[in-house]
């Protein structure tokens, strides 16, 4: 699903952010990222949905190179691509539907279509009652749900979520990994960088370790 060749990430002069690193992530994983801070985690991940592009290397996304990938082609890698940021990223002029039901817009869906799978999203996170609220009127929890609902919401094939519980206490972190699992289970390949280990105590997946931009770990659970 997912496979790296010998990537590199520099910005400007700068030393590289991601460091020559080959992997491969196989369709239906669920794979953690962990490392400290400027590790390389967000950079990874922004490559993966063409927010940066590599400085040298190949990365496969389906089978497609979108290492050099043309900038009119991108919105349809990202149909296939939810992605869930720490920070939400939601439109705060715009109601909880609207916001969820802005990517199916933009695919140019029906507007029966869009309602049906907007309210079907919503009901899975919890929030079919929050339709008409906008996101400020929410708690973080309830905002961050909202943001997973968006990315579920065109049912993708990968869903790339960036340190997605770093604001949130431990019972809404829970509730969080939750839905990623249930993704999961319906065949989603899930990648989530976090900083937090506790979670694979709980949750224990395969490990992909950074540390100043290389690949140093690759560990998956032992089988009991």
């Amino acid at each position: 699903m997912i496979q790296l060749y010998n990537v590199t990430k520099k910005y400007g002069g700068e030393s590289a952010a991601v460091k020559d690193m080959t992997l491969q992530i196989g369709k239906g994983e669920f794979v953690y990222i962990t490392g400290a801070s400027g590790a390389g985690k967000t950079t990874l991940l922004r490559m993966l949905y063409a927010a940066e592009r590599p400085t040298k290397g190949q990365i496969l996304v389906d089978r497609k190179n979108i290492s050099r990938i043309r900038s009119r082609q991108i919105p349809f890698l990202r149909r296939k691509v939810g992605v869930v940021f720490q920070d939400f990223k939601l439109l705060q002029s715009r109601t909880v539907f609207e916001n969820v039901a802005f990517a199916l817009e933009a695919q140019g869906k029906k507007r029966y279509e869009v309602s049906k799978k907007v309210y079907q999203a919503l009901k899975e996170v919890g929030l079919e009652h929050r339709l008409q609220r906008k996101p400020l009127e929410l708690s973080g929890g309830e905002q961050q749900r909202i943001a997973i609902a968006r990315a579920l919401v065109v049912d993708p094939l990968i869903l790339l979520a960036d340190e997605p519980s770093g604001n949130l206490d431990q019972e809404v972190t829970f509730e969080i990994m939750a839905l990623f699992q249930q993704a999961n289970a319906r065949g989603t390949t899930v990648l989530l960088a976090t900083h937090d280990h506790s979670l694979n105590q709980r949750f224990p997946r395969r490990v992909l370790t950074l540390d100043q931009g290389k690949l140093i770990g690759d560990q998956r659970p032992l089988q009991g």
